[in-house]
């Protein structure tokens, strides 16, 4: 291939969105920035949901930023965060805007899914992570709440409900549709008894697609209103961390000995296997299994991520000491190490009104000292994540009974070198940072596949190799990490407080 071949890849992430212009040439691919806009929660009467309108405002933009400059591309397709869906009627109407995941409906709901399903049974059919955010959860408290599911027609997950407002296909792609807990990735099909048991409606659930389906051309009102030649839309890898992970510039040498980091305002550490784990070892050990491209499957589990960080950034912001991501970190890097650590997935800082004040009672109730200053809490933030995904690697080598030889950090957050740092001290294990825009180019590079330019999965990672750059951070040699574990270990082993504490609105 001499000519370049132009892909359009929007990316919708819980803190911003992109659309991206992908140009292959058939050797590299490079990524150009044609949009980027917030995203972030609204609140509607007490709610916190996501204004898709404006979302679609927002695509809508960058199309016809792309479309000025470029006039013949190949494709269009969109990925997005999981759990969150979309509801439409019988008439296609939207029927009110999406909730947001942090929405405070959830409280509780786990408790009250058990007592109508055991969790063994749940597991074993769905084969994933329990969260009170997972999709599930979510349609079984809009149930309980009486709210709008008995108007709905058809569920849309968030990057399939775009694909509609694109060219009118109503289906769910299938990396997605294993992450919701309402697919069965044994059967390959809805977890319909499931479903029924819990009483949630099963029609509405439209037809599972695989990654790289051509979904039909652009609607001509949009291609229109946009510029945008008569382009094919083609379903990537929805759900972004499957993209992100379709991006891992891995050798094909390494084997199986390798995890990724998919780093972001969430974190997904896990390892890609040939079929899904549902044992009851990864039931305790509360792991996921979701489905990726080229019949892999992704183990792993949710990590609350830079999403702390975020937070306790605008906490700082609110009393007046605003800085930049950058600045914290450096701040960070000049502080000493506390001894003091959080556990990064407590509920508590799910969606707390103030991060700082949120770590601080964590560290009271703990027992702990808290860090004297700003650089020290986020120096006990990154500390702690990195303890985190060494704990959650170690669980996985168990599972895979495989040894991890290299840790491969995608996503924005790789570009967090102190980060890089901690995790390979905490793993003890070398890491591999880059690229940064992984979910880009992986969404981009599988519809490079579907327009036949690349072949696998493997030519895809050789692609993305030959096309970034990578950063490699070895390990210490001090023996402060394996002390820090023990300490970690023993903090996350506390009592959690009461449920009615858990949840706050944003």
């Amino acid at each position: 291939m001499n000519i370049s071949r132009h892909f359009i890849g929007i990316d919708l992430g819980g803190e911003s969105g992109r659309v991206v212009q992908g140009s292959f040439d058939g050797q590299k691919i490079h990524l150009e920035e044609k949009h980027r806009f917030a995203t972030g929660g609204s609140d509607v009467q007490s709610t916190l949901r996501w204004d898709v309108e404006q979302f679609w405002d927002e695509i809508q933009a960058g199309l016809t930023l792309a479309a000025k400059n470029q006039d013949d591309f190949v494709s269009v397709g969109v990925d997005s965060w999981g759990v969150d869906y979309a509801l439409l009627d019988s008439s296609d109407k939207l029927i009110e805007l999406p909730y947001h995941y942090r929405d405070s409906r959830n409280v509780g709901t786990l408790e009250k899914v058990f007592g109508k399903i055991t969790k063994t049974d749940i597991f074993h059919q769905t084969g994933i992570q329990f969260m009170e955010i997972n999709t599930l959860c979510q349609l079984f408290a809009q149930k309980e709440a009486g709210d709008c599911l008995d108007q709905a027609q058809t569920m849309l997950t968030m990057a399939d409900y775009f694909h509609w407002r694109l060219c009118g296909s109503k289906s769910v792609e299938f990396t997605f549709a294993t992450t919701t807990q309402c697919f069965d990735p044994t059967k390959r099909s809805w977890a319909t008894g499931l479903l029924e048991q819990l009483e949630i409606p099963t029609h509405m659930l439209p037809d599972v697609v695989a990654p790289g389906t051509n979904l039909g051309q652009i609607r001509n009102e949009v291609s229109a209103a946009t510029g945008l030649n008569a382009v094919s839309v083609i379903a990537p890898a929805t759900h972004d961390t499957a993209s992100a992970v379709v991006a891992v510039p891995v050798k094909a040498d390494v084997g199986k000995n390798w995890a990724y980091i998919s780093s972001g305002t969430w974190s997904l550490v896990g390892v890609e296997i040939d079929q899904p784990i549902i044992s009851q070892a990864a039931l305790n050990a509360n792991v996921t299994n979701e489905g990726g491209v080229d019949g892999t499957w992704r183990l792993l589990k949710n990590v609350m991520g830079l999403w702390l960080i975020q937070r306790l950034k605008q906490s700082f912001a609110d009393r007046g000491f605003d800085r930049s991501y950058e600045e914290l970190t450096k701040m960070a890097s000049g502080a000493p190490s506390t001894g003091a650590f959080i556990d990064p997935d407590d509920v508590t800082f799910l969606n707390p009104p103030n991060m700082e004040q949120a770590i601080v009672k964590f560290f009271e109730r703990t027992g702990q000292a808290s860090p004297a200053d700003e650089a020290g809490l986020v120096r006990c933030v990154l500390e702690s994540l990195a303890l985190r995904y060494s704990q959650v690697i170690r669980e996985i080598e168990s599972l895979t009974e495989t040894s991890i030889n290299v840790i491969h950090v995608v996503g924005g957050g790789c570009r967090n070198g102190l980060l890089n740092e901690f995790i390979a001290g905490a793993a003890g294990l070398p890491v591999l940072a880059g690229p940064s825009e992984a979910t880009s180019l992986g969404n981009i590079m599988v519809q490079c596949q579907a327009a036949g330019d690349v072949e696998s999965l493997k030519d895809i990672r050789d692609v993305v190799r030959q096309s970034v750059e990578l950063v490699e951070v070895l390990p210490s040699a001090s023996t402060y990490w394996q002390d820090a574990l023990i300490k970690f270990e023993n903090i996350c082993d506390e009592p959690l407080p009461a449920q009615a504490d858990r949840w706050r609105t944003e």
